[in-house]
């Protein structure tokens, strides 16, 4: 019989609902049966609401009504909730990491079939220098236009652009902080996160901490490797647009964080352009949004052109044309946007991968639906990340919202809610350029527009859409995991309080 080197897999889980993670639980600990591979399960809970707790407790009593086996499962409670997520696995490291050799890191949504986990394992076995080994997780039920257009891009583009970035990122690569794979001795030597000095947004609890992370196991000389060909790990994405924007202003904030960590000692170069990409990334929404605003002062300010600007002056002198810079500024961004999709369309077919999503005609139609959804949200997203981040550079906090997870359709109330101060924002502009630039509003209709509407496009993307569009693989034929956490949720599980025994509580 194979040996295998003893693994735990965490489920840090705070105010989740138990009753799916049970169902998470109970089917990776099948397939891991299945798969021969005996690992721990660790249920790491910072929930704090005494009633949460009760749930908590009950909805978990069917993963210890079973035989431990060679997969057992315990819960732990933590009655302090220093450092969050990262807090909480730095936690179990310290305190019952010297037990094992690897842990595999999951979220509350995550699922991994029980070959990957094994695969993974083999692979930090041949590789004795590998800190951590992260693999690219797969969205799947999503239901909304939104969900379900993120679902499609992730399992359509994402592969390819990740082949990219891991070949450029090389041994220094990325953690997002779960369906990852790491070494104990790694992390216990180089993830210990202080808080940041000073009060939160810049100080306090590191957010984004698992970009850090991964720079400083990088730092100790370990590597961080992300290979997308790994199949089998999965997550749940928002399913609308309001829970991806709650889950973006974290991001926006945890990113901008790392303006404190760029001149951290011993970090290799390629850590800090990480870094300041990543800042980059919410910083350019100020650039466009500044952009655009002196685009419409400039054209409302210029007046009629002066022909003879000099006294004296025998012959008039023409403004320069700016067709060609303007033409080739449209062909560039235009470029920037749609050829790499095409190209990884063009990709697929000579592959013969979009038999996966329905085929060619159906595949072409998704990109095309997904495309133009982007660039109906995106005046959207400028207006919530630029929000974001002057929140942030003001000092107001975001803290640490908690995930709405299966939150889907929304009502017009939600969105008008949600997106007045949208479009507001989008009617004053379109007045004033009426009244200051009126051959300016053709070109900002693209961002006025959905600016305007952005209501109806919060609640529309919403709602559920036929299958017809945006399928992936992992719908027309269902992974084993999924398969059975869904044949779990769909049935009346049975709750009667967890064992004693099975529950420890640390300060």
């Amino acid at each position: 019989m194979q040996s295998f080197p003893p693994t735990a897999i965490l489920v840090p889980i705070c105010n989740e609902n138990p009753v799916e993670v049970c169902a998470r639980v109970q089917a990776m600990r099948l397939s891991l049966q299945k798969a021969g591979v005996p690992a721990d399960f660790a249920i790491l809970s910072d929930t704090s609401d005494p009633d949460a707790l009760i749930a908590e407790r009950n909805a978990l009593a069917p993963l210890f009504s079973l035989e431990d086996g060679p997969n057992r499962v315990y819960y732990r409670v933590r009655t302090d909730r220093y450092g969050r997520k990262a807090g909480n696995v730095e936690d179990f490291i310290r305190k019952a990491g010297g037990n094992y050799t690897y842990v595999v890191m999951l979220d509350a949504d995550s699922l991994m079939e029980g070959e990957t986990i094994r695969h993974m394992i083999a692979r930090m076995e041949d590789n004795p220098g590998i800190g951590l080994l992260q693999s690219l997780p797969k969205i799947v039920g999503a239901g909304s236009a939104f969900g379900r257009a993120m679902q499609f891009s992730a399992s359509f583009h994402s592969p390819v652009f990740a082949r990219g970035l891991a070949r450029m990122q090389g041994q220094a690569g990325p953690f997002w902080g779960h369906n990852a794979i790491a070494r104990v001795r790694a992390v216990s030597q180089c993830c210990g996160l202080p808080e940041l000095s000073g009060p939160p947004p810049f100080g306090g609890t590191i957010l984004s901490h698992d970009y850090v992370e991964a720079a400083l196991l990088v730092r100790g000389g370990w590597q961080v490797e992300m290979d997308p060909r790994i199949e089998g790990s999965f997550e749940e994405g928002p399913d609308n647009l309001l829970a991806f924007a709650r889950r973006d202003r974290r991001w926006c904030q945890g990113n901008l964080q790392h303006i404190r960590l760029l001149n951290a000692p011993g970090l290799r170069g390629w850590s800090r352009f990480v870094f300041v990409q990543g800042i980059l990334s919410y910083l350019v929404s100020l650039a466009w949004g500044a952009f655009l605003i002196v685009s419409m002062l400039s054209a409302a300010t210029a007046g009629a052109p002066n022909y003879f600007p000099d006294a004296y002056q025998l012959f008039p002198k023409f403004p320069d044309d700016k067709t060609f810079q303007v033409i080739a500024l449209a062909v560039g961004v235009g470029g920037l946007l749609l050829l790499p999709k095409l190209a990884i369309f063009a990709e697929s077919v000579a592959a013969r991968r979009t038999s996966g999503f329905g085929g060619t005609a159906r595949a072409f139609a998704s990109v095309l639906s997904e495309t133009l959804l982007t660039a109906l949200i995106a005046p959207l997203m400028l207006m919530y990340q630029s929000r974001a981040v002057a929140e942030v550079l003001s000092g107001r906090d975001g803290g640490w919202p908690a995930t709405a997870r299966g939150e889907g359709r929304l009502s017009l109330l939600d969105g008008w809610r949600a997106g007045r101060w949208i479009t507001l924002f989008g009617v004053a502009v379109t007045i004033f350029v009426l009244q200051a630039a009126p051959a300016l509003i053709v070109w900002l209709l693209p961002v006025t527009v959905p600016m305007i509407i952005a209501p109806l496009l919060i609640t529309v993307t919403s709602w559920p859409i036929l299958t017809s569009v945006f399928r992936v693989p992992q719908e027309m034929t269902l992974p084993p995991v999924v398969a059975d956490y869904r044949r779990r949720m769909a049935q009346d599980a049975g709750t009667e309080g967890i064992p004693d025994g099975a529950i420890t509580r640390s300060a």
